[in-house]
């Protein structure tokens, strides 16, 4: 087994998801392989989606390559274990604000030792083909994402003790709710933010794991978050995506007619 995006953090390069909202049919996960995309950020926090449709994502995504990864509603949402074991490769927990927690987002993902997960059988990572439970355990314990967002003023004041809980791969920075919570909403470019987001490369990398970066939607800055060491970003959504250039393309044709301004 093999996931991209862990595959792309551990040799130091940057992953690129693509936030999925909107999108119910398998065929994003081949526009988001031919856009560059190393994963997809499979959104139930703030859409509606069922669960069969993020299996059939997730298989397709899968199959070529491309790491499908949910964003959940929380450490309480009962549908996590289905996910991974129906082909999600990595949960995005959000508003992770205590170790406690973060805590349990590890008990949630990860299998004994480390946490409680329930061993399946048939997993689809392997084709359906019959493994021995020790191996697939263990292929599947290394193959698996596990994201924390840090979105909160609290836990941004709690980022080290949460970096150094085992089992989490990435701290994911969301920009957005954290700004608003500073009471900067919208503010990309104030300096507390920046601050923020290197304090949280600063506590991923001095427990061995990787920063990431969300909400910021404006190339230059996520190049320079990029630069700075926030290697998991998402890019942008499939809604603003097809907008952005849905738009362009209409006001292009409208300025070659000259009946725009």
């Amino acid at each position: 087994m093999d996931n991209p995006v862990l595959r792309s953090l551990r040799d130091g390069k940057p992953a690129f998801g693509m936030s999925v909202r909107m999108t119910r049919s398998a065929d994003i996960a081949r526009i988001a392989r031919a856009t560059g995309h190393d994963f997809l950020f499979i959104d139930t926090q703030h859409a509606i989606f069922d669960i069969e449709t993020i299996a059939h994502i997730a298989q397709t995504a899968l199959a070529i390559g491309v790491a499908p990864v949910v964003r959940v509603r929380g450490v309480d949402d009962p549908d996590i274990a289905l996910l991974l074991d129906n082909g999600v490769s990595g949960i995005v927990f959000p508003d992770i604000s205590t170790v406690a927690q973060a805590r349990r987002a590890v008990e949630i993902v990860r299998f004994p030792p480390l946490g409680k997960r329930s061993v399946s059988g048939g997993y689809v990572q392997f084709d359906f083909r019959t493994r021995p439970v020790g191996e697939a355990v263990a292929e599947l314990q290394a193959a698996t994402l596990l994201v924390c967002m840090i979105e909160t003023v609290e836990g941004l004041e709690n980022v080290e003790a949460i970096a150094a809980v085992p089992g989490i791969d990435v701290l994911h920075v969301g920009s957005n709710d954290l700004l608003v919570g500073m009471g900067k909403a919208g503010q990309f470019d104030d300096s507390a933010i920046v601050t923020a987001q290197d304090r949280v490369i600063a506590a991923a990398r001095a427990n061995g794991i990787f920063a990431g970066c969300g909400g910021n939607r404006d190339v230059a800055r996520q190049a320079e978050a990029v630069r700075r060491g926030a290697l998991f970003l998402t890019t942008q959504s499939d809604i603003a995506l097809l907008a952005a250039a849905a738009g362009a393309w209409t006001a292009g044709l409208r300025k070659a007619l000259g009946d725009a301004p």
